[in-house]
């Protein structure tokens, strides 16, 4: 068991309370999923109940966190710059467990992640690796050092459909304290016992938070249920007080006219009328008292409002987007192999693929399997093209970003104050607040930051989209608008994903990469 008292973290730079007053409790066999929309705190959350001083360079916290000794096995989001350059073989070595290992233990771990037993030797830098392979050796290390709490920051990002399959039954199947945050809701309907939901409401001025120890999709159900009867009460509240006012009103102006009308030659009248509008405004002051007891209109924190593309952004249903192909697909060289080494390993070939019209497309395969090189490929035909106007989100997002400007200025093409304007009230339907539009890039989340790519495609005007992970970062509460927005676009889409929901309610057809090609892929059900 562990337990969190009374814990409030503020954020130092614009002092904004991003938690208050959180208390929880975690016993063995809970399943807890953290859920939020982007920048409310989940992953900050996450890093202090490993580590507290994790935080300290941009919050400021109180409370208190009991442990009762167990021991907390942490994945963070993402890898830190010291261990992306090591090999993969001086990443597991850091785990003093490692070697205690025998080969056949060894060899089992891996193949239940879908890898080779060599993979824990390769002189390959982790900062190389494909974003699951990334997840995958993290996961491993993880599980060699034998915690009893899991924590475990996006666990589902980039990795392949077997592998999150195995992460269900993990997550499933531990007999401990397992505490993670996704944004793949699959994973989270399938696993998760309890939530934990970081709410900022009040247009984000004010923190709130529900531990709730059911299931997601039957906590999902009870809030919409709870809010619609909130809703209906708080209405008829409202109504009431309407008609009640109503007749106060008519009472206190009957009283109020005929004091005015009264003749002086009446003092006993005179008398009982002032008794009267006593009583009156006696009775007005009940009703105030009363109405700080009605209920309230529910209020819970809005999704985000965005269109993506416009009537300009709709292709020809006749129209051939692509024809793509490639003989050989290669990895991309590594700097230790490129002073030797003409290319890197051989991942497929005879690859062809043919995109027409407003196609939606996905590209899922195993980890390692190439899919973002392809991808990256692709993207560099697309954006050279002048008949086409294609805007590209990588899967590592500061390829494109510039992290030390505001989400403004890296959108501001001008620099006048009108398209400045326009691009902050466009943030705002994002759910950005005005503090966050003048935080550098690099201080937001990573769902945060895939909202600024979007914004871009959306005021460039593209009609073709090359989208690596575009789900990956969003809430499960966004998830669903995102999804909406992507597939109500009116042009062309090319993606990698692993997201069952998106392939499943997004796109057109999905082709399997392997060392053969690209293969038509029947979709995978929820």
């Amino acid at each position: 068991m562990f337990q969190i008292k009374n814990l409030t973290i503020t954020h130092r730079k614009d002092l904004r309370v991003i938690l208050e007053g959180f208390s929880c409790v975690l016993n063995d066999g809970d399943k807890a999923v953290i859920i939020g929309e982007e920048g409310n705190g989940k992953s900050t959350l996450m890093k202090w109940i490993y580590e507290p001083e994790q935080i300290e360079d941009y919050c400021e916290a109180e409370g208190e966190r009991i442990i009762n000794g167990e021991r907390l096995g942490y994945l963070p989001q993402e890898l830190g710059e010291t261990d992306r350059a090591k090999s993969v073989y001086e990443f597991f070595l850091e785990e003093e467990r490692f070697l205690e290992r025998t080969p056949g233990e060894l060899a089992k771990m891996a193949g239940s992640f879908h890898l080779p037993p060599e993979f824990y030797y390769m002189d390959q830098k982790m900062g190389t690796l494909s974003g699951g392979e990334k997840v995958k050796a993290q996961m491993m290390r993880l599980l060699l050092a034998e915690p009893t709490v899991l924590l475990l920051d996006e666990p589902s990002n980039d990795i392949d459909l077997e592998t999150l399959e195995w992460l269900e039954d993990l997550i499933c199947g531990w007999p401990h304290i397992v505490l993670f945050i996704s944004h793949d809701e699959t994973l989270i309907e399938r696993t998760a016992n309890m939530v934990i939901h970081l709410e900022q409401i009040k247009r984000k001025t004010k923190p709130r938070y529900t531990v709730a120890r059911v299931p997601y999709i039957q906590y999902k159900k009870e809030r919409e249920n709870q809010f619609e009867k909130q809703a209906q009460q708080a209405a008829n509240d409202r109504r009431e007080k309407k008609k009640r006012d109503e007749k106060y009103q008519r009472i206190y102006q009957s009283v109020e006219h005929a004091q005015n009308v009264i003749s002086r030659q009446d003092p006993s009248g005179g008398r009982l009328l002032k008794k009267k509008m006593h009583a009156v405004k006696s009775m007005e002051h009940r009703f105030a008292r009363e109405d700080e007891d009605m209920t309230e209109r529910p209020e819970a924190e809005t999704s985000i409002f965005f269109k993506l593309g416009n009537a300009d952004s709709a292709v020809p249903a006749g129209k051939t987007i692509l024809e793509y192909s490639l003989d050989r697909l290669y990895a991309p060289q590594s700097p230790e192999q490129s002073a030797t080494v003409d290319r890197g390993r051989l991942l497929s070939r005879d690859i062809f693929l043919r995109v027409r019209g407003p196609e939606k497309i996905c590209i899922i395969g195993t980890n390692g399997a190439g899919k973002t090189t392809l991808l990256r490929k692709i993207a560099e035909e697309l954006l050279v093209r002048t008949d086409l106007r294609a805007e590209y989100m990588p899967q590592n997002y500061e390829d494109l970003l510039n992290l030390g400007v505001t989400p403004v200025e890296y959108l501001a093409k001008t620099g006048d104050r009108s398209e400045y304007s326009r691009i902050r009230t466009y943030l705002g339907a994002l759910k950005y607040t005005a503090d966050e539009m003048d935080h550098p890039i690099a201080e937001l989340s990573g769902g945060q930051k895939a909202k600024v790519f979007l914004l871009k495609m959306s005021m460039s005007g593209a009609n073709v989209l090359i989208l690596d992970e575009p789900t990956r970062n969003f809430s499960p509460l966004s998830g669903p608008v995102i999804r909406r927005m992507l597939r109500e676009f009116p042009g062309a889409i090319i993606s990698v994903s692993h997201d069952r929901k998106y392939i499943s309610e997004v796109c057109d057809q999905t082709y399997l990469l392997t060392e053969k090609g690209l293969e038509l892929f029947s979709r995978p059900s929820d």
